[in-house]
């Protein structure tokens, strides 16, 4: 007999602890070792260059399914302790599990050892070894839909609507510490540059589709916008480190800022501090792939302090964010609150691209 709906969610994903963890010990010991150990070492060193560096604006690059997996504790935490400045990340990772369970929702341990197309006569979601409810997901996009309604009709940005999503979850979340809510009450930005690409792109549609039967005006998102904000986070600070999980379009969207100022005339330095953890084949060509060295030679990352990690993500990053929260510097830092330029300066944020470049 095969397992109903009820049976195959039951168990719940717990997410991480990292303040429960002191991986010191074990940071330490890794750096005297080899292969993939040496290299997580590594990686949490730069983390705490990034942490010390008092003039480094730290941006969290996000992509992949760590926040559904159980690391969706540990970049609220990053944010919380003050380690993150700024997110870049996929649409899935902020909406469909951050926000997700912000509405009360989980995730469940499940199996990849299953029929597939049993968990879809079920409404059964499967991300690897973990379940969703796919008729909860759903609720998750006539909620974007709802929130949609209820603003100005008028191009957004994925930050500024986000922005707004955060603002709601003030008074509606189901779970508090969500990593949008905190980010909004920390006036930490999140960009999503592929921000459709989730649950959000369907109830946006569903919005845009009313409103144009209607025959009124309605909400978009502005994915230039995006690019320019992300760009204006670049220029107004002095160094930046980035701290990226996965790959993909946050990746080198966080990279090509730097680039994006050149082509506008203003020099900015390369990103100073750079990790990536990935298990993507550099062979293949592919971006995701592409090796920080790599993006040296279009001029986005200084190679003085990288650090590639070929690992899943969800086995090193708990352990390399729990020893910067052990070591206690980011108690020193000072808040860098980049949405403010946003919040104060409107569509055109602190105006640095306005001013003249000479």
């Amino acid at each position: 007999m095969k397992p109903t709906k009820r049976d195959l969610l039951r168990e719940t994903i717990k997410h991480i602890d990292i303040t429960k963890i002191d991986s010191t010990l074990l940071i330490d010991s890794m750096r005297d070792m080899s292969f993939s150990s040496r290299d997580t070492a590594s990686a949490a060193d730069i983390l705490q260059l990034m942490i010390n560096d008092t003039e480094s604006t730290n941006w969290l690059i996000l992509a992949g399914s760590t926040s559904a997996g159980g690391c969706m504790q540990v970049y609220v935490d990053m944010l919380r302790f003050n380690m993150i400045d700024a997110v870049v990340a996929t649409g899935a990772s902020i909406i469909d599990m951050d926000f997700f369970e912000a509405l009360g929702y989980k995730h469940y341990k499940g199996t990849q050892f299953i029929d597939d197309t049993h968990l879809r006569g079920n409404y059964i979601d499967r991300i690897y070894d973990t379940f969703i409810d796919e008729e909860e997901l759903q609720a998750c996009d006539s909620t974007i839909k709802a929130i949609a309604d209820s603003l100005e009709p008028r191009p957004y940005s994925s930050r500024e609507f986000i922005s707004e999503i955060g603002k709601w979850l003030t008074k509606n979340s189901k779970k508090t510490n969500s990593l949008i809510q905190t980010a909004y009450e920390l006036n930490v930005p999140i960009f999503c540059p592929a921000f459709t690409d989730s649950s959000a792109g369907f109830g946006l549609v569903m919005h845009q589709v009313e409103k144009m039967k209607e025959g009124k005006p309605y909400l978009t998102i502005d994915s230039i916008a995006d690019f320019r904000e992300l760009t204006e986070v670049k220029m107004s600070a002095k160094t930046s480190g980035l701290f990226m999980v996965g790959g993909g379009v946050p990746k080198n969207f966080a990279q090509d800022t730097v680039v994006c100022a050149e082509c506008l005339g203003f020099d900015v330095p390369m990103h100073q501090y750079a990790v990536q953890i990935t298990v993507a084949d550099v062979r293949d060509g592919a971006c995701s792939s592409s090796t920080l060295k790599e993006a040296n030679s279009w001029g986005k990352v200084n190679t003085a302090h990288e650090q590639m990690v070929y690992a899943e993500a969800t086995t090193v990053v708990p352990i390399i964010a729990s020893y910067a929260y052990a070591k206690g510097d980011w108690k020193k830092r000072t808040k860098k609150e980049h949405a403010v330029m946003f919040k104060t300066g409107g569509t055109k944020g602190a105006g640095l691209l306005m001013a003249d470049p000479e």
